[in-house]
């Protein structure tokens, strides 16, 4: 079966054990595709969607480095299978070569270099959930909203009325040194919004890699 190009949604915390999902979508069908990964990954890649460059060389960005270097570049990463619990991901490079990586490895080196993510059709279809159909009755409260909004609305004396804003962002996660699982998930009790869902695993499982 063929593989399709998914693009990444980002990184969501399943609660109540904070642990970071890699959320995957398809581009042409509804579908998500969510795995589980560790803290350090999920930080490193919030923190390259936010365009955000360290001030020296991390390790992805090291290794980017080196293929430059021998004239080559990442031309596509591919989430190609799961073993039980594991999911597993190839790089393929532009001189031809192909590299056994952990999903959120490899979804990190192809933000990094901007190049196109893929998911297996077996592994959409096996281990995807679909996306959640549009609330109507939201978008038209929304669109009600827009046509009455004034200026006024977003004046000084209207935010202070309103008080501060004191939600934390658990999308600004700190680096952790311990490796993620890069692991299988199970829709579960998720809010719709949210297509990353409760997987049944063990955060504390093994590391994909062994670590």
């Amino acid at each position: 079966m063929a593989d399709l190009e998914v693009e990444v949604v980002g990184v969501r915390i399943e609660l109540p054990a904070n642990q970071p999902i890699l959320v995957l979508k398809a581009v042409e069908r509804p579908r998500y595709l969510p795995i589980w990964i560790g803290s350090s990954e999920s930080a490193l890649i919030q923190m390259t969607q936010k365009g955000l460059v360290s001030a020296r060389p991390l390790t992805h960005q090291l290794l980017l480095d080196v293929l430059d270097h021998y004239g080559a570049s990442i031309e596509r990463v591919t989430v190609t299978g799961r073993e039980e619990h594991t999911f597993y991901a190839r790089i393929d490079t532009s001189d031809g070569k192909q590299i056994s990586a952990r999903p959120s490895d490899a979804v990190l080196l192809a933000l990094t270099a901007d190049a196109p993510v893929y998911v297996a059709e077996t592994v959409l279809d096996e281990d995807g959930i679909d996306a959640p159909e549009p609330d109507e009755d939201a978008v038209a409260q929304f669109r009600e909203f827009l046509d009455h909004v004034s200026a006024e609305d977003f004046s000084p004396d209207a935010e202070a009325e309103d008080g501060p804003d004191g939600a934390s962002d658990s999308d600004d996660a700190e680096p952790d040194q311990a490796g993620g699982p890069d692991q299988a998930g199970e829709p579960g009790r998720a809010d719709a919004s949210d297509p990353s869902d409760d997987p049944d695993d063990d955060p504390s499982a093994e590391d994909a890699d062994g670590r």
